[in-house]
């Protein structure tokens, strides 16, 4: 059970201070000229986050990208196709329900200025657009000492850093097609932040299962029994199950438009999925004040099988 986070793309955890998400859709009128543009994208971007990361090295440019089941069906038609890679079914709970949206490709690119994020962007779009119809473009930032827009310390159960990637990549002994690639699963969640600010700080806290101020977890008989923290867990098995979790807050603040866009990085969808049915299927009480828009699930390639279609091998 080996990874090798030097042929994986960068899906450890690492929020950036500006963050674009874009999903696209295939315009699907050639699908020999949109193999061709992919081959180039595949190619091409991997020279142009290298070219940008010399340039500007405190930056800390990560990109990360995908596509979904049904755009690996149309691209690569006779290749095998990674083991856990399906299209999102939505998940319906006696409350709330996680959408299914469209999406073929998906991009996530982070840095420390915008300015590095738009030029990255920028330079993949000339690429993809002649083959491309934007389905959802968000832009993130990093909140205040690194907090979701609802104002909680975020990500602190996360596994750290580099190290993270054991939790991300696909073992060799797992999918040996596609060691060290990972499954993405993305989705935008508007919320009700007027609603929520209404809340004392004491039932925020109980909402979310930890104290706002510094983060510490509520003892149980504290907690809401749909508390974020306690209907957010795989504990399939009597095991915890991790994944990495990245929440990139967005808005647009003379709108009162205000969200967080979810991004789920991990070797195996399956974690991901019961993560999602428990919250949906216990109407997590953050659910109350968050209404998903979006949800599509990506294979992150390697290295490895993105040289592979560079090359039209698949």
């Amino acid at each position: 059970m080996t990874v090798d986070i030097k042929r994986g793309q960068d899906v450890y955890k690492d929020a950036g201070e500006n963050v674009i998400f874009a999903t696209l859709n295939l315009k699907r009128e050639d699908l020999d000229g949109d193999r061709e543009v992919i081959q180039d994208f595949t190619d091409m971007s991997k020279s142009i986050i290298n070219s940008m990361r010399i340039r500007d090295p405190k930056e800390h440019l990560a990109v990360a990208w995908g596509f979904s089941s049904n755009a690996w069906d149309y691209l690569f038609p006779k290749a095998p196709k990674p083991a856990e890679l399906e299209t999102f079914q939505e998940i319906k709970g006696p409350k709330y329900t996680a959408v299914s949206t469209p999406g073929d490709i998906f991009l996530h690119v982070r840095a420390n200025s915008e300015a590095i994020t738009y030029e990255i962007m920028d330079q993949f779009m000339k690429i993809l657009r002649p083959i491309v119809t934007v389905e959802d473009e968000t832009h993130g930032f990093r909140y205040i000492e690194g907090r979701a827009i609802i104002g909680f310390i975020d990500g602190t159960e996360n596994p750290a850093g580099v190290e993270s990637m054991d939790y991300t990549l696909i073992d060799d002994d797992q999918d040996p097609e596609f060691a060290n690639g990972s499954y993405a699963f993305a989705q935008k969640y508007i919320h009700n932040m007027d609603a929520w600010d209404d809340l004392k700080t004491e039932d925020q806290e109980k909402a979310i299962g930890r104290h706002k101020f510094n983060d510490r977890e509520l003892d149980d008989d504290e907690k809401l029994p749909n508390a974020h923290n306690v209907a957010s867990k795989d504990e399939e098995g009597g095991v915890e199950h991790k994944i990495v979790r990245m929440n990139v807050p967005f808005a647009d603040p003379a709108k009162n438009n205000k969200g967080t866009y979810f991004i789920g990085y991990s070797k195996t969808f399956s974690i991901t999925k019961r993560m999602l049915t428990n919250m949906f299927t216990q109407s997590d009480r953050l659910l109350d004040f968050s209404t998903p828009v979006t949800g599509n699930l990506f294979f992150i390639p390697s290295v490895d099988t993105m040289d592979k279609i560079a090359e039209g091998e698949y």
